[in-house]
């Protein structure tokens, strides 16, 4: 009898544990994953939309719409690294408080540079009139907001922006130095069905 190398006896229990997993576990992968077809989803035809709206972030008086959770260290430096505040800010169609809300822009900013006053900007633009009340668009960026015109990637979406795509430009309007308020115009261009 022909002695078998370890080798050989290696490659042939390998070779059997291959099929045996593909056997056994092979039509999880279905379960998992499987391609469909857009029209399934009801996916029309892909179009960009151009939404501008002004972002109100009120730190003072006695309901603000940004509230830092997390103060920076003492030891950060005048950008204020570390520094988080979560927001639910009014979006409004003219740059005055007063003018008609359209939607709230709802998650949180964060001081992420040591270098310049730079925020990571984590975000979602809720609206709540018109066509598109109850959809969302998200924003997911850097904003260095010394910057005049700031851009932010849209990174997704709910509702009619499933599947959204696309950028944010910020420039700020009006901040106050003292108070910390700020409203800085919005503008978002997004690929959506």
């Amino acid at each position: 009898m022909a002695r078998i190398s370890a080798l050989h006896l290696l490659t042939i229990f390998i070779f059997f544990s291959i099929i045996t997993i593909q056997v056994t576990y092979g039509d999880e992968e279905f379960l998992f994953v499987k391609a469909i077809n857009p029209t399934a989803l009801k996916m029309k035809q892909e179009k960009l939309s151009h939404f501008r709206f002004y972002w109100h972030d009120i730190l003072s008086g006695t309901t603000p719409t940004s509230v830092r959770v997390v103060a920076p260290p003492k030891t950060a430096s005048f950008t204020g690294f570390g520094a988080v505040n979560m927001i639910d800010n009014p979006l409004t169609l003219g740059p005055k408080l007063s003018s008609k809300v359209v939607g709230r822009a709802q998650g949180f900013y964060a001081s992420a540079s040591q270098e310049e006053v730079g925020l990571l900007m984590t975000m979602n633009f809720a609206f709540t009139e018109g066509k598109y009340n109850g959809s969302t668009i998200t924003v997911l960026g850097r904003n260095p907001v010394f910057n005049k015109v700031r851009e932010m990637p849209v990174i997704g979406g709910s509702g009619d922006f499933r599947f959204g795509r696309g950028y944010a430009q910020a420039t700020t309007y009006f901040f106050d130095p003292k108070s910390g308020d700020a409203v800085v115009e919005y503008n978002v261009f997004v690929m959506h069905y």
